[in-house]
């Protein structure tokens, strides 16, 4: 079976949804798809570049939200059910939950390079090492932790990594902290995966570690062919 015919038969669909073809929906929507789907007309490059490493089966799938009696089409929306959003402009926090509510399995993908003050700064060890389970990394450019117990005590002593008790702790080569001087807040709420696109060959998800003083943001960096290759092969 071809991915089209996948696609139309087999997939799990976005939440009280129908999937519609082009020809359906122009019966659905006499007024013309233009005045009923979200906005598509105008991409940029960046857009079509990243749906054009798509089959054209997973590009452009259209659902009806039969509850709210809308229209949707995904950028891409893969044959496991998995939808893609390639965002090039902030969003509002409705918008962001409304899409989040309808496709239960959003990836997001922002064009990172239109972000004002967002650097990649340095290699990060494993977040998840037990041997740092005792500490919070602190929220600053500069790499550096504190001990949970000082923090309760409210105590708190700032740690780089020349200090004796993480000097000798690996760093990664797929974990970073990242400095972002004017950051679209909307995106800390979001409950889907986040992957930053800053051009060239590496993407960037958006983590966050779960800490006692505050939440930690951090990136995990991969190749974009070996993201794409998960809903392609």
């Amino acid at each position: 079976m071809c991915a089209a015919e996948f696609l139309q038969h087999y997939y799990m669909e976005p939440n009280s949804s129908i999937f519609l073809n082009n020809d359906q929906l122009r019966k659905e929507s006499p007024g013309g798809l233009e005045k009923n789907l979200r906005n598509h007309y105008g991409e940029t490059a960046w857009h079509r570049n990243w749906k054009a490493a798509f089959p054209e089966a997973f590009r452009e799938v259209s659902f009806s939200d039969v509850k709210m009696g809308e229209l949707h089409r995904a950028d891409v929306h893969t044959p496991c059910g998995t939808t893609l959003e390639f965002q090039n402009s902030p969003i509002c926090l409705e918008e962001l939950k409304s899409r989040e509510a309808f496709y239960p399995k959003l990836i997001w993908i922002l064009n990172g390079k239109k972000f004002k003050g967002f650097r990649v700064l340095k290699n990060l060890p494993d977040v998840d090492d037990p041997r740092i389970a005792a500490y919070d990394f602190c929220n600053t450019d500069h790499l550096s932790m504190i001990r949970k117990a000082d923090f309760l005590q409210g105590t708190t002593r700032v740690l780089n990594f020349q200090h004796p008790e993480l000097k000798k702790l690996p760093l990664t080569s797929y974990y970073y902290s990242f400095c972002w001087k004017h950051p679209h807040r909307v995106w800390y709420q979001a409950k889907n995966p986040i992957i930053v696109d800053l051009g060239g060959h590496f993407i960037y998800q958006l983590k966050q570690r779960r800490q006692l003083s505050e939440d930690y943001p951090y990136l995990h960096m991969m190749t974009r062919k070996s993201f794409i290759e998960q809903y392609v092969c």
